[in-house]
């Protein structure tokens, strides 16, 4: 199309998409801002997988943003998620990373609250012998915790501290939900954790698992043993607020290649010693080789050969996020396919042979950007806009960050 016949009002959408400036990622400033106006505004974040707390009492710890909350289940068997903060002097009521219990005491003043946060009774409410005390007017009905919206999709659950956040479904629309229910559609199991810490803004990242481009460039790995070129089928699915997305990279058209033979490239001369590494079974019947799936904000999801996990990216300020993995089998895996995934959580990871590079690429960024905060990065490819597209080669999931993004921090 002909740029002067672009109405201005288009082009300026459009240079907010595909222009986005350095200091967004560079600004103190906007870590308080993100934390109230984004983590506890109208969004779905990830809290954990309903089998982490399968039991009553069960709890786990996680985050929303920068905010600590716990995630138990209730007497009544529903799920019940809260800040982790005491009311009294906002000390954490939860230290650990999971448990189980039939009420919560915070250490520092003993105050006791029940597994949905209620606040149940106050250590020497009526002081001691007369004396001291809260006064007779202190009702602990009066006083709550900050409480979760519960939302779970295929076992996965997920929380929200608004009340304008629609339905998880509608939320990230019915192309994302579709995959993730194929993918989650059985009782999930985690097999493993790790915690990575990146030395970089956690947009950054949030760029990172949207952006298809890459991973067979910066991923020698994916390239070399044909697991995700660009010339293989598939495409990326954006939702309409285009805040979540699907990528899927489809298995080759051919497996009877030259490449293949003792997994050797045809372009470098690498190898595997241990080819089996790369043994891949159709569990799910698609024929998907490579999928990430993001639910804004800080949720990804990745298949990759017969490797789930989770990975949840979180701020820990303005130039470092914590990156935590969770690995995933399914409930009912038969011995031999727990042993390949096992295997295969190589491929996944912070040292992981096709994501390794991922923990330092947004750190080249940042020191490359930091002198250059009114500098912009380009965001072009495939376009201009954030609709699903039936190719790789292209920024439209990165986009469709940068519309919600901005349309909730009103920039």
């Amino acid at each position: 199309m002909d740029r002067a016949a672009i109405h201005p009002d288009d082009e300026g959408r459009a240079q907010r998409l595909t222009r986005v400036p350095f200091h967004l990622y560079q600004n103190p400033a906007l870590v308080v801002r993100e934390q109230q106006l984004l983590f506890e505004g109208p969004v779905w974040n990830y809290l954990c997988i309903d089998g982490d707390i399968p039991n009553p009492g069960d709890w786990r710890t996680t985050y929303v943003g920068r905010m600590p909350v716990v995630v138990v289940r209730t007497e009544s068997g529903g799920i019940a998620a809260f800040e982790n903060r005491c009311l009294h002097r906002g000390a954490l009521i939860c230290f650990d990373n999971a448990g189980n219990a039939r009420d919560f005491t915070c250490v520092y003043h003993a105050w006791r609250y029940d597994l949905s946060g209620n606040l149940k009774s106050i250590a020497f409410r009526k002081g001691v012998n007369g004396r001291g005390g809260m006064p007779d007017s202190f009702r602990p009905e009066d006083h709550t915790i900050r409480k979760l919206r519960i939302a779970t999709i295929s076992g996965i659950v997920f929380g929200t501290l608004s009340n304008q956040t629609p339905a998880i479904e509608d939320y990230i629309g019915p192309e994302i939900a579709a995959a993730l229910t194929r993918t989650a559609g059985r009782r999930l199991q985690v097999i493993g954790r790790f915690t990575e810490v990146l030395p970089n803004n956690w947009k950054l990242y949030a760029e990172n698992v949207r952006d298809t481009y890459h991973a067979s460039l910066l991923h020698v790995f994916f390239a070399t043993f044909r697991i995700a070129r660009l010339s293989q089928g598939g495409g990326v699915a954006v939702s309409p607020n285009g805040g979540s997305h699907v990528s899927t990279t489809l298995a080759p058209v051919s497996e009877v290649d030259d490449s293949y033979a003792g997994m050797r490239s045809v372009d470098d001369g690498l190898r595997l010693s241990h080819p089996g590494l790369l043994d891949f079974q159709d569990e799910h019947g698609d024929g998907i080789r490579q999928q990430i799936l993001s639910v804004f904000p800080s949720f990804a999801m990745q298949r990759t050969y017969n490797v789930m996990a989770i990975r949840q990216f979180l701020p820990r300020g303005v130039d470092r996020t914590d990156l935590n993995w969770i690995y995933l089998g399914y409930a009912d895996d038969p011995p031999a396919l727990r042993r390949r995934r096992l295997k295969q959580l190589n491929l996944a990871g912070p040292a992981g042979f096709v994501s390794m590079e991922d923990g330092c690429i947004g750190n080249f960024v940042e020191r490359g950007a930091a002198a250059a905060p009114n500098g912009v990065s380009l965001l072009e490819m495939g376009g201009a806009g954030t609709e699903s597209q039936e190719t790789r080669a292209t920024e439209t999931a990165i986009r469709g960050f940068w519309q919600m993004w901005r349309r909730l921090m009103q920039e």
